[in-house]
């Protein structure tokens, strides 16, 4: 068309049909051209048009670029072009108004590409086939609740760099050396063998002091060393050089979101539920990468026979009131426990207590929701048989609420305040925790009682006694009556005798 130049791209599809072997009228009017110029751009006579060089407008920057926005950037890279305009709106009201945004954005742009600071280059990895196995802790996106109770966690991670394969371990507390311990050896369990080096990034949020540090420093030294694993781990702040794990942690996270929305529920009936979710989502994500893991693990390293120690070591002695203190943490134990020192293996998610090589008792460890507060769990059927003897002293105990097991209990307390004296109140209550104690009955039995209580009052104890407490009959046993010879040999001595004879 006359008047018009001809692109580039318009030469270019020109020489392309002529190249299939269209006639120059046919290629020149598939690229929009005439005949004649086809034949120039044939004979080399075309001339494609120059770039421009110069501006069509006025830079309205002029004034402030080079006095005042670059040396700005040059001071801190990081700002950005809307800082930039808000700083000119400042100092010169009226004069850039807001339609001037986008191109001093684009300006900024610019500046950071051909005279910004240098950026950091991520260096892609290739870890050979059974090199190199990777842990992280993360805090799971989605909210979950344990019979509609929020459940504060961590999900551990464990992935091998080649293959991809990966474990997920519940973590109940912090990033601790427990946690990591058995997170790390529930993982190598599961997987059957070891690689040839563990990573991790910096544990130095499990720490407390310099001389935990120290400790716990040399027990993940000797975790590795036990299974034949070289520890590494990337420099401080650095997640990137993580980025086997960082980014499975991201796929986990929206993983564990998607399935929850296809649940349609983040509520589970139990832990044990929730770690049955979580398995069947790594279930399905192993299944990609089969054919990588058999591969792998014909180089992984063979596991001991045993496992590698993944707790802490206590030693704690029960006090009076039959409770042990472990951690800003404060749980009863069985009361013939009283005045014992008892050692105490200390896990991220229980205590289990022995004394001296005899185990005695297993508790599910608790964190305060405070890092700086206290917590305790106290069961009542540690403490039942005590209190059964002295029932008014429940009425003012320290651990009175936290006595009774539920909800359902603590209503039950509340209705007996109001239809029973307080001195008969507390022997109902504590009547009631030893029904539920001895019949194994906890939940049936409170069940019942509010149901009943919707339609009248609480029984009484005399109706409680007689409806759980069965009366047997006291068995038939035969006497012996002994002669009044036997009773004249065993003072002289001659019993023994006397009884051989008898028999």
């Amino acid at each position: 068309m006359s008047g018009t130049h001809i692109t580039q791209q318009q030469v270019n599809n020109y020489m392309s049909q002529r190249q299939k072997g269209c006639s120059q009228e046919l290629s020149a009017a598939k690229s929009g051209i005439s005949t004649r110029s086809g034949r120039r751009i044939e004979k080399g006579q075309h001339c494609t048009l120059k770039k421009r060089h110069w501006k069509t407008r006025k830079d309205p920057f002029e004034s402030v670029w080079s006095t005042e926005l670059e040396p700005l950037l040059s001071q801190d890279g990081d700002i950005t072009g809307m800082t930039l305009w808000e700083h000119l709106d400042d100092e010169y009201p009226g004069q850039y108004p807001e339609t001037l945004l986008r191109t001093l954005q684009r300006r900024v742009k610019h500046w950071r590409a051909t005279q910004g600071p240098q950026k950091a280059v991520i260096f892609r990895q290739s870890v050979p086939a059974g090199h190199q196995g990777l842990s992280d802790f993360t805090h799971p996106n989605s909210k979950i609740t344990i019979n509609g109770k929020p459940f504060t966690h961590l999900l551990y991670q464990f992935r091998l760099a080649f293959s991809g394969w990966r474990h997920v371990h519940i973590v109940r507390g912090g990033e601790s050396y427990s946690a990591l311990a058995d997170g790390l050896q529930n993982a190598l369990q599961a997987l059957g063998a070891a690689p040839q080096e563990h990573r991790t990034d910096s544990l130095s949020a499990a720490y407390v002091n310099q001389a935990q540090k120290k400790k716990l420093t040399q027990a993940y030294e000797a975790l590795c060393q036990h299974y034949g694993m070289t520890p590494t781990t990337n420099n401080l702040g650095v997640s990137h050089e993580n980025g086997a794990i960082e980014t499975a942690n991201g796929t986990l996270k929206h993983r564990i979101a998607q399935a929850l929305k296809v649940r349609a529920s983040h509520d589970f009936v139990s832990v044990d539920a929730y770690r049955d979710f979580i398995a069947h989502i790594i279930k399905k994500l192993n299944r990609r990468c089969k054919g990588r893991l058999a591969q792998e693990q014909t180089k992984l390293k063979p596991l001991p026979n045993y496992r590698f120690i993944d707790y802490t070591e206590l030693s704690v002695k029960v006090t009076r009131s039959s409770t042990i203190v472990v951690k800003r943490g404060l749980y009863t134990v069985p009361s013939k426990l009283i005045g014992e020192t008892i050692k105490v293996h200390l896990y991220h998610d229980r205590l289990v207590c022995y004394v001296g090589q005899t185990k005695c008792v297993t508790l599910t460890r608790v964190y305060p929701s405070d890092p700086t507060g206290r917590v305790r769990l106290i069961n009542y059927h540690h403490l039942i048989h005590s209190l059964a003897a002295k029932p008014q002293a429940f009425r003012f105990s320290q651990f009175r609420d936290d006595i009774l097991p539920n909800d359902n209990y603590q209503q039950l307390w509340l209705l007996a305040e109001q239809q029973f004296s307080p001195k008969y109140a507390c022997k109902w209550i504590v009547t009631l925790l030893r029904l539920a104690h001895e019949h194994h009955c906890e939940e049936p039995l409170a069940m019942s009682l509010l149901d009943e209580s919707k339609q009248g009052l609480l029984p009484d104890l005399k109706t409680l006694q007689s409806r759980y407490l069965r009366h047997l009959d006291p068995p038939d046993i035969p006497v012996r009556q002994h002669s009044v010879v036997s009773y004249d040999a065993l003072l002289s001595g001659r019993w023994l005798t006397q009884e051989v004879r008898c028999v």
